[in-house]
């Protein structure tokens, strides 16, 4: 038998009936962040954002504690840190948006008052729980939901960076990586692919200036298109982005020039893909 959350609430004398899950995953955000980044990179900036929501969920979230969870770079269900909760009330100036664009206007959303406890402070970014299939509410209340434990970590660590060919990433998922896959990225200058995940079309590109793989790819987040003349002909999309070689540290640009044509040559990416720059 698995060990179950409500169990661990319990052995910290927590009645169930006062506990909300709360599950932080939202899709509204500034393109290339996550809450999760939020939570990693700045913690009182997270309780800032999450200590905001809408009125419409009041009556779930007025309760003495919240059990945060986040989905990390895995999409796991991560314990984020058990907070006491007091309703303050309704918002009383217009302030930005956190983690988002856009303005939270004052009478619009409610505030409340968030202290993290010490109680689980052990299990913060170690315990990962079974949320459940689909797409199931991001508030639920615990006597309700008994959630299974899947793993307890050591400790609060991120995946180990892949290696250079065994890169796959989504677009979207790249301003949300460790810092060292950054730092492996940025340093590093090639050949790399993009496949439009719609069309299954496919387009070859190098990075061969300052910033390496990792400045090249901001230029596909920032523009949709990085100035390609065939992905600028198509609706912007969520790029698959993963890397077919590595340049050496004596390689010239010409040198990345001449790897990124035999690449488009091998995959037909000038012909049968969405290549129509002669280069970059």
């Amino acid at each position: 038998m698995p060990i179950m959350f409500n169990s661990i609430l319990r052995e910290a004398g927590l009645p169930l009936t006062d506990v909300r899950l709360i599950r932080h995953k939202d899709n509204r955000l500034k393109k290339g962040h996550s809450l999760y980044k939020l939570w990693r990179d700045n913690r009182p900036l997270f309780e800032e954002d999450q200590s905001r929501q809408s009125i419409t969920n009041r009556q779930k979230l007025t309760t003495p504690y919240w059990a945060v969870f986040i989905a990390n770079t895995r999409n796991e269900t991560m314990f984020a840190g058990l907070y006491a909760v007091s309703y303050r009330g309704l918002l009383e100036q217009d302030k930005p948006l956190i983690n988002r664009e856009g303005i939270d206007l004052a009478g619009n959303c409610d505030c409340y008052d968030l202290t993290l406890q010490d109680a689980l402070s052990d299990f913060i970014g170690k315990l990962i729980i079974d949320w459940g299939q689909g797409m199931l509410a991001w508030v639920q209340y615990a006597d309700r939901n008994d959630k299974p434990v899947l793993e307890l970590r050591k400790k609060f660590e991120e995946p180990d960076f892949p290696g250079y060919l065994n890169f796959i990433q989504p677009l979207s998922s790249l301003n949300n990586m460790p810092a060292s896959w950054v730092a492996a990225l940025k340093f590093s200058r090639g050949v790399y692919l993009l496949t439009c995940p719609k069309t299954k079309e496919q387009y070859v590109g190098s990075a061969s200036g300052e910033g390496g793989f990792w400045g090249r790819w901001q230029n596909y987040i920032d523009t949709g298109h990085g100035g390609n003349v065939g992905l600028k002909s198509r609706e912007p999309s969520d790029y698959q982005v993963s890397i077919l070689e590595v340049a050496g540290s004596s390689a010239t640009t010409d040198d990345i020039l001449a790897m990124e044509g035999r690449w488009q040559s091998k995959l037909q990416s000038r012909d049968m893909g969405l290549n129509r720059n002669w280069a970059g």
